[in-house]
């Protein structure tokens, strides 16, 4: 195992979640001590929204100056604004609302009541990221990047045979197949989120063992597209016992 990737196993859901809180805590904290703003990438799923309550939920949180952190989102549904199935508004739930951010700190993808087409949605969103750009890059360089993955092996809207995660020359796409409901989304493409400095997947049931498994073994990121996902310091998948099965022994990390 390099020290790019580590599989860190948990016992369930409820001490995954709060191990990924208290590190997202930690790392924010340094980050902080070394530099100006933090970027992070939220995702959504009963995990994401899990690992946020835990934030809430931590004393720790308050030792933070969220006004120096922004949050972005990996992907979103093409549903109305403060509709309980985007992935936004089931962050500001979980945390965001809570935190009293300046409104320039978070950059959710706009809405399908927003007058935008998806198409314009799109281009919006991939300028707004090219506003934050840095080193010549149309988007920022995300500190810290969550993930879920699907039992499929899908991140963000990026689905296994479907185009989107073979896209290279844009930063954001529509997309409008997705496999699971609604049909209609946006998603950050690959580039963007192997980009970031630190990828951490978190995911929880023996339904996502087999993708898992997969995606470790090396296989093709069209066909699992986690298997393509790579975090330019270290990408980490924080798992629970069930979703464990098919992960070789050599690859389990001890430490952090």
């Amino acid at each position: 195992m390099t020290n790019e990737r580590r599989v860190l196993v948990h016992p369930d859901k409820v001490s995954l979640a709060g191990s990924v809180a208290a590190r997202f805590i930690t790392k924010t904290l340094d980050l902080l001590d070394a530099q100006a703003v933090v970027h992070v990438v939220l995702t959504g799923g009963s995990m994401g929204a899990a690992v946020l309550e835990a934030v809430a939920a931590s004393p720790a949180r308050m030792s933070i100056d969220w006004s120096r952190v922004h949050f972005w989102w990996g992907d979103e549904r093409w549903v109305p604004a403060r509709d309980a199935e985007r992935n936004d508004e089931q962050s500001r739930v979980a945390l965001l609302d809570d935190l009293d951010l300046p409104e320039g700190n978070l950059h959710p993808f706009p809405t399908s009541d927003s007058g935008l087409t998806l198409d314009e949605a799109a281009v919006d969103y991939a300028a707004e990221l090219a506003d934050h750009g840095v080193d010549g890059l149309p988007h920022p360089i995300f500190d810290i990047t969550f993930l879920g993955v699907g039992p499929d092996g899908h991140i963000a809207s990026l689905f296994p045979h479907r185009s989107g995660i073979q896209v290279t020359d844009r930063t954001v796409i529509a997309v409008r197949d997705s496999p699971k409901p609604p049909p209609e989304r946006l998603s950050l493409t690959r580039p963007v989120i192997n980009a970031s400095q630190r990828v951490w997947l978190v995911l929880a049931g023996a339904d996502k063992a087999s993708a898992l498994g997969l995606a470790l073994a090396g296989a093709s990121r069209d066909e699992v597209p986690v298997a393509g996902i790579k975090g330019r310091r270290r990408t980490v998948f924080f798992i629970d016992q069930d979703a464990a099965a098919e992960v070789p022994e050599s690859l389990i990390a001890r430490d952090y």
